[in-house]
């Protein structure tokens, strides 16, 4: 059986289609290889131990563990928190529900049940609604409450504390566990001016994403108690996320915190530009009008194209955005994305659509 290539990507793409599409600086790439390593395992790589560290303070837990991808990161928390059987209470739009290839079951052996939302965001209301009587035994347990920060498919909305704590009183009330699925915390930290240690505060264990606006080639970090991150650990194992001399991915995840952290904002900024010049094309429409952080969902319906159409059509001059459906274009921007890049891309959307 053969597998046809993908065809080769323009020269000096404008890449809208993920902020995963980042690529390590020179500062990075140096970082990375100067930094000092040791056996993971062993507790012996200083430069991993560090960044666990300091993630840790950051989120204002005991402690932390690298994992090699935000993916595992939930799986790990699901699985930790649950038992065979259990129930998971989210969003259908949520990251976990939607992609990534229902690991709550193949993992952890949990179901999820879905909540009534605005863009991802849901109420204590919901949650309490959509709690399981725990003395009904043909019924899964209630276990834990997963929430999405930012939210992806909710056009990047953020969490507001209330929010947050009007779902946490409800969990807390029936003694489930708290998840925050923290892909874009830095997104939700930089546009909210909220610290990431308050916005975690509730939470029994988060992580957030090194390889999205941040920047890194790789990897996520998780966060929770000590007893917590060592069952993570045995589950790192188990799953076959355990490294060696990670210190050189672990480098590029303190030369973020450093570098790419606050510079979230100019993405923010370009996002809301990219939004103004798409939504003013004739047939577009703005999914989310109020853009909060870096994405931007465009309805199409109204050109009398498909999404994958209008996404061939700007390739051609340049510039990748995603076909998430039929009618769905998503686009993101990122530290490799200038406002420039952005003011190209708009440019490319609306000639592509005028051609």
């Amino acid at each position: 059986m053969s597998h046809a290539m993908p065809p080769a990507l323009p020269r000096n793409l404008i890449d809208l289609f993920s902020d995963t599409m980042t690529r390590p600086s020179a500062g990075m790439r140096k970082a990375m290889a100067e930094a000092e390593v040791g056996d993971e395992q062993r507790g012996e790589d200083p430069t991993t131990r560090a960044l666990e560290e300091r993630v840790a303070g950051l989120l204002g837990k005991e402690a932390a563990v690298f994992l090699p991808s935000g993916t595992m990161c939930n799986q790990i928390a699901l699985a930790v928190h649950c038992r065979s059987g259990d129930e998971i209470i989210a969003s259908d739009n949520s990251h976990i529900c939607a992609m990534e290839g229902a690991g709550a079951s193949a993992v952890a052996g949990a179901q999820i049940r879905t909540v009534p939302h605005d863009r991802g965001l849901f109420s204590g209301a919901a949650v309490q609604d959509a709690l399981r009587d725990p003395t009904w035994r043909q019924a899964p347990r209630s276990r834990l409450v997963v929430v999405e920060q930012t939210m992806n498919y909710g056009g990047g909305a953020v969490w507001s504390l209330d929010q947050i704590d009007d779902v946490a009183r409800v969990a807390k009330a029936h003694k489930l566990a708290l998840h925050m699925d923290g892909a874009r915390l830095p997104n939700a930290v930089v546009a909210s001016g909220i610290s990431a240690q308050s916005m975690c505060a509730v939470f029994d264990s988060t992580w957030f994403d090194l390889s999205k606006g941040l920047g890194c080639p790789v990897g996520g970090v998780l966060a929770g108690s000590n007893d917590f991150i060592n069952e993570a650990w045995r589950w790192k194992h188990r799953l076959g996320g355990a490294l060696r001399q990670s210190g050189i991915l672990a480098a590029a995840g303190l030369y973020a915190l450093d570098h790419n952290w606050t510079r979230l904002a100019e993405d923010h900024e370009n996002a809301a530009r990219f939004a103004t010049m798409a939504g003013g094309i004739k047939g577009i429409r703005l999914v989310y009008p109020k853009t909060d952080t870096n994405i931007v969902f465009l309805d199409v319906s109204g050109t009398g194209r498909s999404a994958q159409a209008i996404s061939d059509a700007v390739l051609a001059q340049g510039v990748r955005i995603g076909a998430m459906g039929p009618m769905l274009l998503r686009a993101v921007t990122h530290l490799d994305v200038s406002r420039a890049g952005v003011e190209a891309a708009g440019v490319a959307l609306s000639k592509a659509l005028a051609d």
